[in-house]
């Protein structure tokens, strides 16, 4: 796949309608329906102000949550817009339609300066569809297609990728920086390359082994996919998590790893409990995992074998926590990986919901190299897949 495409600096967009992907899928509360955290807006903001400050109209858009091509008022992008007029420091105007009369009143009026805001995407079902009526709409309203929703990049939406078909198509910031660092890291790593994986299913994950086997040096596996690896080998688990329809697979990969000379390092020891509580009591097992106990977290000896494994490092790559790390008492393998990334002098990417979150929690996000903003879509680029919504955008 191609990931040297063209971005915003590569397109004059003075006196031209910008259509402009975003993502603005923002955590609310339940029950007042308050954005609980901006930074996906606050993201934002670079593409947003560059395109203004160049003399584009931007017609912004966006999906909210999953209505499922129904118009739920809870997912509404009017806070949004709200937010984004304090952020920019002007008015968003904002459409009560997505490709309707007052969307296309609003977007043939815009002068150059001027942000306009589309309503949530999702509450149109030809959106998830990418059907080419909708794509065609939304297109029809500008002249130029901008991407700046990296984590939508790996679905094929009539807004990621469809209105690719009927304007040329750019990178925004976010966007580029993903694609150049994600891309150099895959293409070209600084080595040693060390990916670091965990998270609970190995069949999450099965596509990304399979990927970096070809490129990386080591791979370490932690977090609930490991047991399977552990029993692959010939260990007792206990009740850990096990996928038992892939132990032939993990046998697999840990052999092909051999057979190219790749480190594929496991748990050597593990913080266990009888149940899948917060306030389960830690018991410290190496070897065999008794019956009545499930793994939760790597244990101290681990945390000292994967944090030389980073040591040296040229290029990390880090998608899924080593353990429960919403629980208080589990969360120190995850910890530990996060403070040897912090510590290591690597090209450090982190990848994923889950560990993204962990680092920020933990307090180590400012000493990563960068921390991707798409789960699904980080997870994509690791398994080699093409993502559509970064096909459909023009080459350099």
């Amino acid at each position: 796949m191609n990931y040297n495409k063209k971005t915003i600096y590569d397109v004059d967009v003075n006196g031209k309608k910008v259509l402009l992907r975003c993502d603005f899928n923002v955590p609310q509360d339940k029950e007042t329906g308050a954005i609980t955290s901006d930074k996906r807006i606050v993201a934002a903001i670079p593409t947003i102000k560059y395109l203004l400050e160049h003399g584009a109209a931007v017609i912004a858009c966006s999906h909210l949550g999953k209505p499922k091509g129904e118009w739920k008022t809870k997912l509404t992008l009017a806070p949004v817009a709200k937010r984004l007029s304090e952020l920019l420091g002007q008015n968003v105007i904002f459409a009560a339609d997505i490709i309707g009369e007052d969307a296309q009143a609003k977007a043939a009026a815009l002068q150059p300066g001027q942000i306009l805001l589309l309503e949530n995407l999702r509450f149109d079902i030809r959106e998830e569809k990418n059907g080419a009526d909708f794509a065609k709409a939304l297109a029809d309203m500008a002249e130029i297609f901008v991407s700046d929703a990296f984590g939508t990049v790996h679905r094929a939406h009539a807004s990621t990728a469809g209105v690719a078909a009927y304007l040329p198509a750019y990178s925004g910031l976010l966007v580029d920086k993903e694609l150049s660092i994600m891309g150099k890291a895959l293409d070209d790593p600084k080595r040693p390359f060390v990916a670091v994986l965990g998270g609970a299913k190995v069949s999450d994950k099965i596509n990304v082994i399979n990927n970096l086997l070809e490129k990386a040096d080591t791979i370490i596996i932690g977090g609930g996919m490991a047991y399977t690896f552990k029993k692959a080998q010939g260990y007792e688990i206990g009740t850990s998590l096990l996928e038992a329809d892939r132990l032939d697979y993990a046998k697999d990969m840990i052999a092909k790893a051999e057979a190219k000379g790749v480190k594929f390092l496991l748990p050597v020891d593990n913080l266990c409990a009888a149940e899948f509580s917060a306030d389960a009591e830690p018991v410290l097992v190496e070897g065999n995992i008794p019956e009545n106990l499930m793994g939760m977290d790597i244990g101290p000896k681990t945390d000292e074998l994967f944090a030389d494994a980073v040591k040296g490092a040229g290029t990390i790559v880090w998608n899924g926590p080593m353990g429960v790390f919403e629980f208080d008492k589990f969360a120190g393998g995850t910890k530990a990986m996060a403070k040897a990334l912090a510590e290591s002098g690597a090209v450090t990417i982190v990848g994923g919901g889950d560990s993204a979150s962990a680092v920020e929690k933990l307090g180590f996000a400012d000493k990563i190299t960068h921390i991707s903003t798409g789960g699904g879509a980080s997870l994509e680029f690791l398994e080699g897949k093409e993502l559509p919504g970064v096909a459909c955008l023009l080459d350099k």
